[in-house]
């Protein structure tokens, strides 16, 4: 037998084996052996496979089996790539099938690593298998042996996205290059997508995951995972983010008029609630509240007619009259008279029909008769009293030792000499006027002051009593047990006797400050050891002298200012005053607890201060008090000379023994109060709702050109007043810190509720362009904690986002930072940016409107004229029956929470004046002040406004 062919076991096939040896070689097919060969051989069908050998993959270097089975099969082996395989590799089993008889034959070969590789050319490795039989030869079907193996990188992975609820999304993958091809499985969330479970999913045939309508639910981590025999790959995570876009609510119904008497405003409310905003969903658009004027009708009491006349006398000695509640009717809920609507009394003085008793005439004559004596003794008395009042002023020299008086008063009329360096004195022919109100500001003894400098050891104690008030156009000086107190300027004469001015120093000490006499010398030298002066900070504080005129103190672009009205100071007497906003980092902040500042602390001195009226401290705050419900504990705090905090007043609790008034608005407080010091206004959440402060956010990037990979983005947190955003505030802080970062802002600042609710303020930037930019940052997002917004207590809060572009050459970025507080509102800056772009740099923020000046002295810091201030004073200072005065002035203006604090005060309406100046001190065009009086019905106060005033 020749190597490679058969080897025929049977006792027939050796009998024909010499006839057909020359036909078996290496290069021959065994189908050429032909039945005839055989002519003894029985008859045998063809072989026909039961098994035929299978396509395998050879994973790493394990070889492949294959293996097929024939019947009737008297020999059968394999032939690969068009070659026999030796038949020592093959591994041969028989078998006799016991329905039909017939042999059957199965054979198995191994394929290795070696023999595939080493097959050249573009044609794959094939075996094949061939069975005999007597009837002749069958081939089986080929099977392809090919080495396996899969790619590390995907050609296409899945994008994370940010997608609107119910729109479609289509995340695409591309696995590896593999043999066998990979098949591929989508996770969620590291949990196997199944479309048979979930219809919303579908997985194209290109291995393409389709979210029909993508659902809150579907927000999570998608993963491609490609796998077959040889490996497992799996693609990056692609966070797919289903966001919400928040839709306005119903309107609410409009609220009631918030005045109740005349003009006002009512408004209502919607929320971003339909839907609320979810994962950083672009918040509503528009306002949340609208507001519209409405006018309530006063109400109007009713008043008394004239009494009518008397009716005829009758029968009983009595006569009537009558009078109607018709001046007016009451009308709008007013109230009704109060009284009897008839009258009666004895028409006959007591002499009627009856006979009157003789006792009774006598009784009645002699009553007559002494009562005309007592009016007598009492002319005599006045005129005695005139008498002597007119000589005593004839006569220059003046002494009263009579026992109401304490002390003695003396005074000398002046000389020449007195009268030519003092020209407003007049002249002894002149009588001084004693009747004039004395300065109630006084405290201590009072001295006289005698002419010249040198004449301080003649100073004559006085009383405090009005009759010994100085003299007009003498220069008083007033002396205190413990401290200097007071100071009054001659009328034209400043050189000839010391002049003090007031400073503010340490808590409640004063620093007197020298001037220097005709001759330039220092008429004193008293100083107050351990002092320290106020701090002259240009925007941090302001300061002037003021006198009996008043006037206003204004931090320009803060929102802080101080009003002193006319009539504050005493006459004749000058005060250095001042207005400061302390500075943050060294202020113990007047909050505890839960409590939140919601005002700059301002100092305005000197404290200790005895002042003749209210002034108005105007503070600004960041409370949101848009709420329908008062969410608000609003405290207004002072600081005692030791550094601690006290109340000072809560609103909405005031009471008789409230030392001050504070009106609210919507960004600023005006407290109306006496006594000068420290102030802050804070606040506490008042349950159930919780309370809101409004905060500003500011974005900042550095200034192009930018020469470096790295870009970061920076976001600030301030609260929302004028002095925290364009003052010497924290917002200037960040300006100064960014001029030295090279920062720029990018967007003008945005606003943001911030709510107490422990929530956290979160940061994220999304729509990245991940092609050309990467973030650095391994965390989702970034948190400012609850409490270091809250307590304020924290300056400058930012958050940074480091970003990294791929070469220098991108310009370009695009993407947006979402700001909101976890289940809270929020705020997307929607990013669009040249880096390149040459932009300014860092420069403070506008202020938003005209620069008040710091200070103004006089008529000219008041808006109302002083003559048509006191004809408003006297017209509506005294009660009305009909209501129709400073009550219904403050109903009108809005000033009415506690009434009770002006009704305390001489001149009610002067103050409620005040007031009014304050709240207007930007827009004080007299139009709410004569509305006010024209609903009140005051003709006769507008005709004056319209004359005089600026209407």
């Amino acid at each position: 037998m020749m190597f490679g062919c058969p080897y025929f076991r049977t006792v027939s096939a050796i009998k024909a084996f010499s006839e057909v040896n020359l036909l078996c070689s290496e290069s021959s097919d065994y189908s050429e052996v032909l039945p005839d060969s055989f002519p003894s051989a029985p008859a045998e069908p063809l072989p026909e496979f039961q098994l035929e050998p299978e396509d395998g993959f050879i994973v790493k270097n394990r070889p492949v089996q294959l293996r097929c089975r024939a019947s009737p099969a008297t020999q059968i082996y394999f032939k690969c790539n068009g070659e026999w395989v030796n038949q020592n590799d093959h591994v041969t089993r028989e078998s006799l099938d016991q329905s039909s008889g017939l042999v059957v034959r199965e054979v198995d070969i191994s394929v290795s690593r070696t023999q595939v590789e080493e097959l050249f050319g573009l044609e794959d490795y094939w075996c094949q298998c061939v069975a005999w039989s007597s009837a002749g030869t069958t081939k089986s079907s080929r099977a392809y042996v090919r080495i396996a193996y899969l790619r590390k990188n995907f050609e296409q992975e899945p994008l994370g996205r940010e997608v609107k609820l119910e729109q479609e999304v289509l995340l695409q993958c591309r696995p590896p290059e593999g043999m066998p091809p990979a098949e591929v499985d989508w996770l969620k969330n590291e949990d196997t997508i199944d479309p048979a479970q979930d219809s919303n999913f579908l997985i194209t045939i290109d291995h393409d995951l389709i979210i029909k309508q993508a659902r809150l639910s579907d927000t999570a981590n998608y993963t491609c995972v490609a796998r077959n025999p040889v490996a497992k790959r799996r693609s990056s995570t692609a966070m797919l983010i289903v966001y919400v876009s928040g839709g306005w609510s119903s309107w609410s119904e409009w609220s009631e008029c918030n005045a109740r008497c005349g003009r006002g405003w009512q408004r209502r409310t919607r929320s971003c609630t339909n839907p609320a905003p979810l994962n950083g969903g672009a918040f509503c658009e528009g306002l949340p509240f609208q507001r519209v004027t409405c006018t309530t009708l006063c109400p109007v009491d009713g008043g008394w007619t004239e009494w009518a006349k008397w009716s005829a006398c009758g029968t009983d000695c009595t006569h009537w009259r009558s009078r109607e509640c018709q001046a007016p009717p009451p009308r709008n809920g007013g109230r009704h008279c109060s009284g009897s609507l008839m009258d009666s009394k004895n028409c006959t003085e007591g002499l009627c029909t009856r006979t009157l008793d003789p006792g009774t005439g006598v009784a009645v004559y002699a009553g007559l008769v002494g009562a005309l004596l007592l009016c007598v003794v009492l002319v005599l008395c006045v005129g005695v009293l005139a008498w002597r009042r007119s000589c005593r002023h004839l006569h220059g020299d003046i002494t009263d030792s009579s026992s109401a008086l304490t002390a003695t008063f003396n005074y000398k009329p002046l000389d020449k000499v007195s009268l030519r360096h003092n020209p407003h004195i007049p002249p002894p022919s002149a009588p001084p006027d004693l009747t004039a109100t004395a300065g109630t500001g006084f405290r201590g003894p009072l001295y006289s002051l005698q002419q010249g400098a040198n004449d301080a050891h003649h100073k004559i104690p006085m009383t405090t009593s009005p009759l010994l008030d100085p003299l007009p156009n003498l220069q008083i000086k007033v002396y205190n047990t413990s401290t200097l107190s007071a100071l009054e300027l001659p009328a034209g004469c400043h050189g000839d006797h010391e002049i003090l001015s007031l400073k503010h120093v340490g808590t409640g000490t004063m620093e007197s400050t020298i001037s220097r006499d005709r001759d330039g010398h220092h008429t004193s030298g008293h100083h107050t050891s351990g002092h320290h002066t106020m701090p002259r900070e240009p925007g941090h504080s302001t300061s002037t002298t003021l006198g009996n005129l008043g006037g206003r103190l204004t931090i320009p672009n803060t929102g802080v200012s101080l009003l002193v009205p006319p009539g504050t100071i005493p006459q004749g007497k000058f005060y250095e005053m001042y207005l400061l906003i302390n500075n943050w980092e060294k202020t113990l902040l007047p909050s505890e607890g839960s409590q939140t500042v919601l005002s700059p602390v301002v100092s305005c001195g000197p404290s200790g201060l005895l002042l003749s009226h209210p002034v108005v401290l105007t503070l600004p705050h960041c409370a949101q008090l848009d709420a329908p419900t008062p969410d608000w504990n609003l405290t207004l705090k002072t600081q005692t000379h030791q550094g601690a905090w006290e109340e000072v007043l809560t609103v909405g609790e005031e009471s008789l023994s409230s030392p001050c008034y504070l009106q609210l608005e919507e960004t600023n407080c005006h407290v109306v109060m006496e006594q000068l010091g420290t102030y802050s206004l804070v606040g506490q959440s008042c349950p159930p709702q919780p309370a809101c402060k409004r905060l500003q956010l500011a974005l900042f990037a550095p200034r192009a050109p930018c020469l470096s990979l790295d870009y970061n983005l920076r976001i600030y947190c301030t609260q929302d007043t004028p002095h925290a955003m364009k003052a010497r505030g924290r917002m200037s802080e960040v300006l100064e810190l960014e001029r030295s970062l090279g920062g720029v802002l990018l967007e003008e600042p945005k606003p943001l509720l911030f709510k107490d609710s422990y929530h956290n303020l979160r940061l994220s930037i999304h729509d990245i362009p991940h092609s050309h930019w990467r973030s650095k940052l391994l965390a989702k997002y970034q948190e400012i904690p609850f409490y270091h917004i809250w307590s304020g207590s924290q300056r400058a809060l930012h958050c940074t986002f480091s970003l990294e572009r791929g070469s220098l050459a991108v310009s370009q970025l695009t993407c947006k930072i979402c700001v909101r507080q976890v289940e809270g509102e929020g705020q997307i800056f929607q990013l669009h940016t040249d880096i390149q772009e040459t932009l300014p740099p860092c420069s403070p923020l506008p202020s938003g409107g005209g620069c008040l000046p710091s200070s103004q002295v006089g008529p000219y810091a008041f808006r109302l004229p002083s003559s048509i201030r006191q004809k408003i004073c006297t017209s509506l200072d005294a009660p009305s029956a009909r209501g129709c005065d400073w009550r219904l002035l403050a109903h009108s203006l809005g000033f009415d929470r506690y009434l009770n604090y002006f009704a305390t005060k001489p001149s009610p309406t002067g103050v409620l004046l005040d007031l009014w100046e304050a709240c207007h001190q930007g827009d004080a065009d007299l139009v709410s002040l004569a509305t006010a009086l024209e609903e009140m019905g005051k003709s006769e106060v507008l005709m004056v406004m319209t004359t005089e005033g600026d209407c």
